[in-house]
């Protein structure tokens, strides 16, 4: 890795402020998922173990540029309080005199977490008010990014902040070990190297789509997104998801994979149903056939799924992003869950690509089974495409 990390710098008796990514789902009021707030507990505890003060800020949900009660990261300092067995000081903004006066008296050892961000609009548009990058900026020694899921974007915590951190703006371990394993896959990967592609959407990976094809030795198709592609090879898919202006983009990639010789492996049989919900009819039929009417393809059939998992034992690396049918109602989930608990058990560095995926792997406790679970969806997407993401640019270089 090119850029300063936390064990570059000396941290004793400074003031670290670092950026972490605790937004956690919500269910009823309570944290549903605390796996975020977890990965950063290494970065946390190793600041600390070295004698200095830490300052946390992160964002939660999309207020906006407006407080939102039920949005406040208070619920996070209790639950990372609980986590670490330590006192966190929790303050209700994340600039401003008051926070000014926490962090000035901060003293060795001692955790602070700031208000969510996203209260204020120049987080999100640092052009609005460049003075809230400087104020967070002026609250501590070094500046930390341990947010890999945010990385993607030039916020004024992620992007705008470096600038005030010469040669003291470093990446956290979180952040290291995604860049890590993203990056070796995407650069040097373990041969044969396959991808399994899923989610709804051409539109949003078309790009990361036509980059893997240079990279991987095998991609497979599933999910929503698989029936564009068989619409573009003439099948009536009567009701399911499809993204008509993408059709040619599904072309394109099917003819890329046939010049670069890279095996294209989309669904032999699909489940199809004619209700979104666990009381649905159901049935299996051939892709290559057209679809019933009022039906629509929920998930990969049988068939599909001993296929594929035959064909990925032969893989020495295998990036997986996005579920493989409409896993979230559980009649529906059988490909997604299958393909998860293959993977977990195949001799190869498994890495999975953020979002939907990972909510699927949690659902069934194997996040242990892999061997890096990104944190981040848009973010681990963008890096597979473009190598590297702002947030990591803007850190000091070795």
């Amino acid at each position: 890795m090119q850029k300063l990390t936390l064990k570059d710098l000396d941290l004793k008796n400074k003031k670290v402020l670092m950026r972490v990514d605790f937004n956690v789902p919500l269910k009823n009021g309570k944290i549903s998922d605390d796996t975020r707030i977890k990965k950063t507990l290494p970065s946390i505890k190793y600041i600390l173990n070295n004698e200095a003060s830490l300052i946390l800020m992160s964002h939660m949900g999309r207020p906006k540029g407006k407080r939102e009660d039920q949005l406040s990261l208070k619920i996070v300092a209790d639950r990372l309080e609980k986590l670490l067995n330590k006192k966190v000081i929790f303050v209700k903004d994340s600039i401003g005199k008051e926070v000014e006066k926490l962090a000035k008296n901060l003293k060795e050892g001692e955790i602070l977490l700031l208000e969510n961000l996203r209260f204020h609009e120049a987080e999100e548009k640092p052009g609005k008010d460049e003075g809230f990058a400087k104020s967070l900026a002026s609250l501590a020694d070094i500046y930390v990014n341990d947010a890999f899921g945010t990385s993607h974007r030039k916020h004024s915590s992620t992007y705008e902040i470096a600038k005030y951190f010469k040669d003291k703006a470093v990446a956290g371990f979180l952040l290291e070990k995604e860049i890590n394993f993203l990056g070796n896959a995407i650069r040097n990967p373990k041969r044969p190297f396959y991808a399994i592609i899923g989610g709804s959407k051409i539109s949003s990976k078309i790009n990361v789509l036509l980059n893997l094809i240079n990279k991987v030795d095998a991609l497979f198709i599933g999910g929503g997104m698989s029936y564009t592609f068989l619409k573009a090879k003439g099948v009536d898919i009567a009701n399911s998801i499809v993204e008509l202006d993408q059709i040619d983009s599904a072309n394109k990639i099917m003819e890329k994979c046939k010049n670069k010789n890279v095996a294209l492996h989309l669904a032999k049989d699909i489940v199809i149903a004619d209700d979104m919900s666990d009381k649905a009819n159901i049935k299996t039929i051939n892709s290559s056939q057209n679809f019933d009417e009022n039906f629509e393809g929920v998930d990969i059939g049988e068939k599909t799924i001993n296929e594929w998992i035959e064909l990925l034992k032969k893989a020495k690396t295998i990036l997986w992003n996005g579920p493989l049918g409409v896993f979230e109602i559980e009649k529906f989930a059988n490909g997604t869950n299958k393909i998860a608990l293959a993977i977990s058990k195949m001799d190869a560095i498994t890495i999975i690509g953020g979002g939907d995926s990972v909510a699927a792997i949690n659902n069934l406790n194997l996040e242990d089974e892999f061997s890096h679970i990104s944190t981040g969806g848009g973010a681990s997407l963008e890096y597979i495409e473009f190598g590297t993401l702002p947030g990591i640019e803007v850190l000091s270089d070795k």
